[in-house]
């Protein structure tokens, strides 16, 4: 027997029963018995605004998953790319597949010359990173005009390409010229990640080559960072892209909601928690104050999970290869007294607060030598191949362009008053 509810409108006695079907009951049932009456759910908090085959969270039991795919079998057996093309695809490639879609991104990584010397350059000498990147893809739109052809598969397709081979391009530049360093050209004999690496440190050597576990360390941390859902950017990007807007300008704007600090900055939140405790003594005092209300526990908790975020598992392990090559960043210690404490601490575990996966990321980042004003350029990269994963689903879904409704609360109806009699 199918599961379903039932509706009654005590006003009028009327009564309706809506099937429940992958887990959600359909808004436009409800709208036949009570036309005219609304969900009232702020920040969609217990709203299905889309039927996606991209990612699955189990919030519960802390389980994310790809394409059917778990986290943990792509963190540990594939590459970012790879799972690029899962997201994007719905499968994973064969190895033709694979070699052709590698290829086609190392050879569009290059960005336009106007687009580093007449765009870039105009920003102001102290620019934050994350603006000149937000505007920079935006600009994109104007070099490539054609991608207004929303509907055209290879048309479509150049475009993805394109955006996910220049985000570390462009990323690396926004770095380099807030720090007043030149800009590099991507190097086509290095891998993806690796290709990221060169553009950010190299100097005056011919070819930079980063420490493998390092390069390891940025494709891992991409693979957990590539899609999460119906997350506040994603959603962006499929509201923006609803209207067909070109996809540069539907990256722009999910880019514009990751530089958020309530999204994208929200490791750099950690790092900046743990500088203000200081030392492992101020631990427990820090904590309790969290428990007295007077301060916050960064890096812990989640709107979707409510056990312990399977990213975070990952990224622990990640942290102690990274510090075995860069040395251990001195707030490690602090970060671990922190977690072990709330973790035996009934007071966070019986709220779900565990860590999450922006814990430990910036304490990554800052011991490779990242400054916190890239974090959110960091997560940027990767998280282009699951906006455009979003976006190419939501054009294929035939979605209507998005209008969600409100509850007016403002004045009743009133006739205009001459300034002169006011």
């Amino acid at each position: 027997m199918a599961e379903s509810i039932t509706i009654t409108d005590n006003r009028s006695g009327e009564a309706i029963e809506i099937p429940i079907v992958d887990g959600g009951v359909s808004a436009a049932e409800w709208a036949k018995l009570l036309p005219g009456v609304w969900f009232y759910d702020p920040a969609f908090m217990t709203t299905a605004v889309t039927e996606s085959a991209i990612t699955w969270i189990d919030g519960d039991a802390g389980k994310l998953e790809y394409r059917g795919y778990p986290i943990e079998q792509l963190a540990e057996r594939s590459t970012f790319l790879e799972v690029a093309y899962l997201l994007l695809n719905g499968e994973l490639p064969t190895a033709k597949q694979l070699e052709d879609w590698v290829h086609e991104i190392t050879y569009h990584t290059f960005i336009h010359e106007n687009v580093r010397k007449r765009f870039l350059e105009g920003f102001h000498y102290d620019a934050h990173p994350m603006g000149i990147l937000v505007s920079a893809v935006a600009a994109l739109s104007t070099f490539y005009p054609e991608a207004k052809d929303i509907y055209t598969p290879a048309i479509r397709y150049k475009q993805i390409v394109r955006l996910i081979a220049k985000m570390p391009t462009l990323a690396a530049a926004a770095h380099r010229f807030s720090v007043g360093m030149p800009f590099i050209y991507p190097d086509n004999s290095l891998s993806f990640p690796a290709n990221f690496l060169s553009m950010m440190w190299k100097t005056a050597e011919p070819h930079y080559e980063a420490d493998p576990a390092l390069v390891r360390a940025i494709d891992l941390l991409f693979i957990l960072h590539a899609d999460h859902e119906q997350n506040c950017s994603t959603t962006a990007m499929r509201v923006v892209g609803s209207s067909h807007a070109d996809p540069y300008s539907s990256c722009a704007a999910a880019t514009a909601a990751l530089y958020g600090p309530l999204h994208g900055g929200a490791n750099e939140a950690v790092i900046r928690m743990l500088m203000e405790i200081g030392s492992l003594e101020n631990v427990p005092d820090f904590v309790r104050s969290v428990k007295e209300g007077k301060g916050r526990l960064n890096g812990f908790g989640h709107r979707v999970y409510k056990n312990y975020d399977p990213r975070a598992k990952i990224v622990r392990e990640i942290a102690e290869k990274v510090f075995q090559v860069t040395g251990k960043n001195p707030l490690l210690d602090i970060a671990l007294k922190l977690e072990e404490l709330a973790l035996a601490d009934d007071y966070f575990v019986s709220r779900k607060l565990y860590p999450n996966v922006d814990f430990f990321t910036g304490l990554i980042y800052q011991a490779m030598g990242f400054p916190m004003e890239m974090f959110p350029v960091l997560f940027a990269i990767p998280r282009t191949s699951g906006w455009l994963a979003h976006w190419t689903e939501m054009l294929d879904q035939g979605s209507k362009i998005a209008r969600p409704r409100q509850l007016y609360t403002g004045s009743p109806r009133r006739d205009y008053v001459p300034v002169s009699e006011r």
